[in-house]
């Protein structure tokens, strides 16, 4: 997340720009060292972003259970 610039709302985001945050904030939390105040806020906004990732997985997995007609097509493994 930069510092300089104002974050883009959450709910503006799509998943690859999400999760992308998602893990900067991941990278941040663990590497740098951020006062109290500092780490509760990117803590907090991280907890937004995985609500904001779930969110549109299951949307996409109700459009994609949609298309199919509720019967998801297994996978098949040509490793064999």
């Amino acid at each position: 997340m930069p510092k300089s610039a104002t974050p883009k709302p959450v709910k503006d985001l799509n998943y690859e720009q999400a999760l992308a945050e998602l893990e900067g904030i991941l990278s941040a939390l663990e590497n740098d060292q951020k006062s109290l105040d500092e780490s509760m806020k990117i803590f907090e906004r991280g907890q937004a972003l995985v609500a904001r990732c779930n969110e549109l997985l299951e949307a996409a997995e109700l459009k994609v259970k949609k298309i199919s007609g509720d019967a998801l097509i297994p996978f098949e493994d040509d490793s064999s």
